[in-house]
C-alpha cells in the first residue's frame, strides 16, 4: 500500500513539475527566467526517472503484482 501511495505522489509532483515549467515558459522574457525553466524540466526528468526504477524494484520485490 505504500508503494502505491508513494507512485501516486511522485506521479503528482511529476505534473506540478511538469505544469510549473510551462507557467514559467509563457512569461519567459529574461535569461534567468529561462535557467528556472530549464531546472523544473530537470526535475521532471529526475522524478521520472526515479519513478521508473521505484516501479521496477517494486514489481521485483513483489509490492506490486505483475502479470504472471
Amino acid at each position: 500500500m505504500l508503494a502505491k501511495i508513494l507512485i501516486l505522489l511522485t506521479l503528482a509532483m511529476i505534473l506540478v513539475s511538469l505544469f510549473s515549467a510551462l507557467a514559467l515558459l509563457f512569461k519567459t522574457d529574461d535569461a534567468s527566467k529561462r535557467k528556472r525553466v530549464v531546472q523544473a524540466l530537470t526535475v521532471r526528468i529526475g522524478l521520472s526517472i526515479g519513478l521508473f526504477v521505484t516501479l521496477l524494484a517494486s514489481l521485483y520485490f513483489g509490492l506490486i503484482p505483475g502479470r504472471s
